[in-house]
């Protein structure tokens, strides 16, 4: 019989750099959270505690609503990486 595959438990970087907020403006923090079509990755991708994994949730949903983070993408234009464009707000 095949033995079952062990794989590395996933720690939450949140918990690891000890974040107690997630703001929605800090595009930063939130873009690893989003995929290149900018949907909302699961904790068992990303390895996101629940708790973290509801900031962030909740933190991308009103960044949409701010249009910070755009709701979909068009499919003939997806891009690698849809935060290259962006300018950084604090300089």
């Amino acid at each position: 019989m095949a033995e079952k595959r062990r794989f590395k438990k996933r720690t939450c970087k949140y918990c690891e750099q000890k974040v107690t907020f997630i703001d929605y403006k800090d595009i930063e923090l939130i873009k690893h959270s989003l995929s290149e079509r900018y949907k909302i990755m699961p904790r068992r991708l990303t390895g996101n505690c629940k708790k973290h994994q509801v900031m962030v949730e909740e933190a991308i949903k009103r960044a949409r609503h701010a249009a910070l983070v755009p709701y979909i993408v068009d499919r003939k234009r997806v891009i690698p990486n849809p935060f290259e464009e962006l300018q950084p707000i604090y300089k």
